[in-house]
């Protein structure tokens, strides 16, 4: 029997737009299948959690815009588990309210809030780390994180520097640092207690909504006054009516820098936050040549280092190509350099200027 007090928020409301032209602001990554298993990212993050958490506890917190999505995605999830936010107001409003809504349902509740759009290898040993937090926060007043070893200096990752006497699994955190510049990330790999920051959080809906309280207080109490309404017909007017006026703020700095009660377990499973192309190339199965190919046909020569992409059954051939990004997507073709994957944004605002907003 999975414990009817573990809840989980899955943040399922960002855009992707790094994984141009594939993920796309109607349509985003975390909708799609992006290793090409059969699954979609959000599908996949949904059954790794229903391992530990009873289905019913599983929240959706998404963007108005992907309601219909999500109905599709995730067939038995009922209207109760989908948290829509009328506006993007970035991680601590959102966490916030659906922490209330939660804590109404259930004041025992444990929560853990993770993103729709990660790879973990190992669902197993994610279960024991998240179950190990359970326990930890059901006893104690606690914000906990799980923490990701670094396995190389790492410049697109916040960091967590946690203390380092601790001799057991889970840590006191001493402070979060920001993506750091190379030199700094290779000097936070050096000293050996920095662990990167995977987003992903577990507390009690109690000592959650007391940190809101302390650190963000009119964050609270905007949230707080439609506590009445929450789980019942009136909450979507409140929601209509008050969520555009939260300070659009992340949880990290809302909450996560500012609090003493901050511990981190580091991670025994295997991580990538599937954040640009790159990382995606790195998780899939490679030919001789080291290319990664998605849906295609591929013919190449002379090519190695690829991440080549199309709809199921195309054609692709590739001659004299080394380490670029090849993605076919309807009106769209992306051929780029992966050593330049972070500019894909850029790229992605420039298509839009030129030639419409319908393109991204």
């Amino acid at each position: 029997m999975k414990n009817k007090n573990y809840y989980a928020i899955l943040m399922a409301g960002g855009v992707g737009s790094r994984f141009w032209p594939v993920s796309t602001q109607d349509f985003p990554k975390q909708f799609h299948d992006m290793l090409g298993t059969g699954d979609t990212l959000i599908q996949k993050t949904f059954n790794r959690l229903s391992h530990l958490i009873p289905e019913e506890n599983i929240f959706i917190l998404t963007n108005e815009r992907y309601n219909d999505l999500v109905f599709e995605q995730l067939p038995s999830v009922t209207k109760r588990q989908v948290v829509l936010e009328p506006a993007m107001r970035n991680t601590a409003p959102c966490i916030l309210y659906a922490s209330l809504k939660i804590h109404k349902e259930n004041e025992n509740a444990v929560m853990i809030v993770a993103p729709s759009d990660h790879w973990i290898e190992d669902e197993q040993l994610f279960s024991d780390n998240v179950k190990t937090a359970f326990d930890y926060c059901e006893s104690n007043d606690a914000l906990m994180t799980l923490g990701i070893t670094p396995s190389f200096p790492n410049t697109g990752y916040g960091y967590i520097e946690y203390d380092k006497s601790a001799t057991t699994e889970i840590k006191s955190v001493n402070q979060f640092r920001e993506k750091p510049d190379y030199e700094t990330a290779k000097s936070f790999i050096n000293q050996g207690n920095f662990l990167w920051n995977a987003g992903i959080f577990m507390w009690s809906a109690k000592s959650v909504i007391s940190a809101f309280k302390n650190n963000q207080p009119e964050l609270f109490e905007l949230f707080k006054s439609g506590y009445s309404t929450y789980n019942t017909e009136f909450e979507d007017d409140f929601i209509r009516d008050n969520y555009g006026k939260a300070e659009n703020i992340s949880v990290d700095y809302a909450l996560m820098e500012k609090s003493e009660n901050v511990y981190v377990i580091p991670a025994t499973f295997d991580w990538n936050d599937l954040g640009t192309w790159g990382s995606l190339y790195d998780k899939l199965d490679k030919d001789e040549n080291e290319n990664a190919v998605v849906n295609s046909k591929a013919l190449l020569e002379d090519a190695s280092g690829n991440m080549i992409r199309s709809k199921s059954g195309k054609i692709v051939v590739v001659d004299g190509l080394k380490d670029y990004i090849i993605v076919d997507k309807d009106e769209v073709l992306l051929i780029f350099p992966k050593a330049k994957e972070q500019d894909i944004k850029k790229v992605l605002q420039n298509v839009k200027a030129n030639f419409g907003e319908e393109y991204g």
